[in-house]
């Protein structure tokens, strides 16, 4: 199988996810976002590491101390593209009061890398829409790819297309499918007790 679609996030969360670490993320959609909503056009996709808005401020310890913020605008010429991932689950919170905030905040810590602050300011930002928690089962690629940077991959948007395909065969799972079962099993029982408005079970 060879991949174009690609998912933009934060690289020391990227590899967070190549380690198995974590396998959620929390979106809202990007500035420039098709409507300003966040969608999910394809369940599979390439782990393409970002640098420019990384702020160790809002990750816990253990992962901010590896950061370096860089300058606005600033990019690697070659991007390395390490892993690639099924989307299993796309769950939309609604966060309707400030006390379901705080149990979403709480509920979800011990399962991302991000500190409270961090889940703070994603409930607060566009506070009618909801925040949607993807789950990811992550494969890294046996030999990593390097691309060139071009200005199409650059801007606050969560889904880009890159220009040339990289391959997954040889890849393998960072999780076995137990012990990506039992996380995944964990997180939907958080969220079943929370204010939510589709399962968005994708497997």
């Amino acid at each position: 199988m060879e991949l174009t679609a690609a998912l933009k996030e934060w690289a020391i969360a990227v590899e967070a996810l190549e380690r198995g670490e974590t396998i959620l993320l929390l979106r809202k959609g990007g500035i420039r976002e098709v409507g300003g909503h966040f969608r999910v056009p394809e369940s599979e996709v390439l782990l393409y590491p970002t640098f420019e808005h990384q702020k160790p401020e809002l990750l816990k310890s253990e992962y901010a101390e590896n950061v370096t913020p860089v300058a606005s605008g600033w990019h690697p010429e070659r991007v390395r593209i390490g892993s690639w991932a099924k989307i299993t689950d796309l769950w939309p919170i609604a966060v309707e009061t400030e006390e379901i905030a705080a149990v979403v905040q709480s509920a979800l810590q011990p399962y991302q890398i991000w500190n409270d602050r961090f889940v703070r300011d994603r409930l607060q930002w566009k506070p009618r829409q909801p925040l949607y928690l993807l789950l990811l089962r992550t494969y890294r690629l046996s030999e990593p790819r390097e691309i060139a940077y071009t200005q199409a991959y650059g801007g606050c948007k969560s889904w880009i297309q890159l220009t040339e395909a990289v391959a997954t065969a040889d890849s393998f799972p960072v999780l076995d499918e137990v012990a990506y079962g039992d996380l995944r099993d964990r997180l939907r029982e958080i969220v079943a007790t929370l204010t939510y408005t589709d399962s968005g079970d994708r497997s």
